[in-house]
């Protein structure tokens, strides 16, 4: 799994507005666990969404990256913040919420790796906690195999990604950032990041014996499935 070591710098600015995501969590938090106080973020990244979240709950947050993790101590001051890998994370205590978002899941090359973590959301979940999560799916990574580059321009600076298959359902982004320094003078940083798409009915057979299902929706919020741009799950921890 990438450790974001080149790319945490500029991270919020390509990401942009995660508004939509804290949105969502805040909707599953009113509608499934409203008592929620406090909320742990596997694969935490720069701290967006902890910011927000920590407004009302005590919000903890695991990165194994310690660049992502310097700006998630900007970002969301009050959080508490621990260095871990997310499949074998151990911190002795459990919480409401548990959230892997924005298809973090994804960046598990391996599936034993899914069920790994599935089993520390499990041990870290109260009774009849929450867990939270999103994916992208093998249609839409099929199809990023088969489109063009994607290049934009974020302040002074350029990003190109580009995607292709490297055996199975696994895919590798190539990120390339353009950092001007001055005039037409550009530092390059490079990452490459691995992203393992499941079909779903494998994903909801790994956590039938340990959460019940809640919703289960695509990006427009209509039913989720193998050709939907993305899947959300809401899900409830079993006793």
């Amino acid at each position: 799994m990438t450790t974001y070591a080149e790319f945490a710098r500029f991270y919020d600015q390509i990401m942009g507005d995660r508004g939509p995501d804290i949105e969502r969590i805040r909707g599953y938090i009113r509608r499934f666990r409203p008592s929620a106080a406090t909320l742990l973020e596997l694969g935490c990244g720069t701290g967006a969404l902890l910011a927000d979240l920590g407004k009302d709950l005590a919000v903890t947050g695991v990165d194994r990256s310690p660049q992502m993790l310097a700006r998630a101590a900007i970002n969301a001051e009050g959080a508490r913040l621990v260095q871990a890998d997310m499949t074998s994370f151990a911190l002795n205590t459990r919480f409401d919420v548990v959230i892997c978002v924005f298809d973090t899941l994804n960046h598990l090359a391996r599936w034993e790796s899914w069920v790994a973590l599935f089993d520390r959301v499990h041990e870290h979940l109260a009774d009849d906690g929450i867990f939270a999560f999103d994916v992208n799916t093998t249609g839409r990574m099929r199809g990023l195999w088969q489109s063009p580059d994607f290049a934009e321009d974020f302040g002074p600076h350029t990003v190109l990604m580009d995607i292709s298959p490297a055996g199975g359902d696994l895919s590798l982004w190539r990120v390339r950032i353009f950092e001007r320094l001055d005039g037409d003078l550009f530092r390059l940083h490079q990452e490459t990041i691995p992203e393992l798409a499941v079909p779903l009915t494998r994903i909801r057979a790994a956590l039938e014996p340990n959460f019940e299902i809640l919703e289960e929706t695509g990006l427009g919020g209509g039913a989720a499935s193998d050709a939907s741009a993305r899947a959300f799950f809401a899900c409830r921890r079993r006793q």
